[in-house]
């Protein structure tokens, strides 16, 4: 499971009150996710002459995706404190057509925790004005995918791609 690191403080102050490392433990428990190591509770290194700050280091279950950031914990709390409402999402075009900005910190994440520091997955972010749509995601068969992996300059198949990085 992921486990993501959040500032204790701004957490509480995301929940509308302080917990006792045990209480927030049981408030963890309750929810499905567990507290990992509450931070202030052990010597903590020094910046700059200054003592950083107590984090809570949460593990997050690998499916829920929602949760691998401090918004999306805090939220998930609240709501299931019954401090919020669920949210009401919905798929609308953005506005003007405008690129949508992904969050960098969501996807360093991603790559850290459910990729195992890229090992099983690599997310990348591109420059629209230098690839062409249409764009498709599709579960091929291996010999069916031709793939130019990055600092490469020949096409590969799938199986190709699994021999060469071997």
């Amino acid at each position: 499971m992921p486990t993501i690191a959040v500032d204790k403080a701004g957490l509480f102050k995301a929940l509308g009150q302080d917990y006792t490392t045990e209480e927030f433990d049981e408030l963890c428990f309750d929810f499905g996710i567990e507290l990992d190591e509450d931070t202030s509770l052990s010597q903590r290194p020094v910046v700059n002459g200054k003592q950083e700050a107590a984090q809570l280091k949460i593990e997050i279950p690998a499916n829920r995706y929602d949760m691998l950031c401090f918004e999306g914990i805090s939220l998930m709390l609240n709501i299931f404190l019954g401090k919020q409402t669920s949210p009401d999402y919905r798929l609308v075009a953005p506005p003007k057509g405008e690129l949508q900005v992904i969050n960098v910190d969501k996807e360093d994440k991603l790559h850290q925790n459910l990729a195992r520091q890229r090992s099983l997955v690599a997310i990348g972010t591109h420059d629209l004005d230098t690839i062409e749509g249409p764009f498709s995601y599709e579960a091929l068969p291996p010999e069916d995918i031709q793939f130019i992996p990055l600092n490469q300059t020949r096409s590969m198949t799938g199986d190709e791609l699994m021999k060469f990085y071997e």
